[in-house]
């Protein structure tokens, strides 16, 4: 007599399909994992990759400010030398106008002295020069004076410290003058004025006998 169990042929398709179903879900697994494992893969070799960019770029960055700082050190170095020339310069300048100073007011003192004037000493204190003389008037020591002024090397006012009338025997009366007169070449500033006061009129003394 043939049994057949309709029942155990009844569960095989069942059995079947959850079969298929953890088949098919270890298989999504799978590639699941293998798609995270290969996104996190790229993920690090761009990060990687990004981060040798980044080690370049701070290599040139770093090259190029140590550039700079050679370029800025040249600089400097030029400035300092800049510097140097000139203060040299100005220096060499400064005394090629002080040997040129005293030649200059020689030279513009003698230009200035008038007819039936003569000198008789000069005194130079730095850039104050007092001049002694004798004059055969009143109106020759006042050219005297307006010559220093306009020559262009004697500040202004030039004053007359003091002048006084004396007889000299085969002469007459002449003027015995001092002046004072303060030097500046031209182009230097020029020092401040006297007080109106220091000055003297210009004011013939009494006539003194002859001895």
């Amino acid at each position: 007599m043939i049994r057949i169990n309709l029942l155990e042929r009844r569960k095989e398709p069942r059995a079947q399909r959850q079969l298929n179903a953890a088949q098919l879900g270890a298989v999504l697994c799978t590639l699941l994992i293998v798609g995270t494992a290969i996104v996190l893969g790229w993920r690090f070799w761009s990060l990687r990759q990004e981060a040798a960019r980044l080690v370049q770029d701070v290599a040139r960055a770093e090259q190029d400010a140590a550039r700079l700082r050679s370029a800025l050190q040249e600089v400097e170095k030029f400035e300092k030398r800049k510097a140097q020339i000139q203060e040299r310069v100005a220096l060499i300048e400064e005394l090629r106008r002080g040997q040129n100073g005293p030649v200059h007011m020689l030279d513009e003192i003698s230009r200035s002295v008038p007819d039936r004037l003569w000198l008789a000493e000069m005194r130079q204190d730095a850039g104050d020069v007092r001049i002694d003389g004798r004059a055969s008037s009143l109106t020759s020591l006042s050219d005297f004076v307006g010559n220093l002024e306009a020559s262009g090397y004697f500040a202004r006012p030039v004053e007359i410290v003091d002048s006084q009338v004396e007889t000299v025997q085969g002469s007459g009366d002449l003027v015995k003058f001092t002046v004072k007169a303060t030097f500046v070449l031209p182009g230097m500033p020029a020092p401040p004025p006297p007080p109106a006061a220091a000055g003297r009129p210009l004011r013939p003394a009494p006539a003194r006998p002859a001895r």
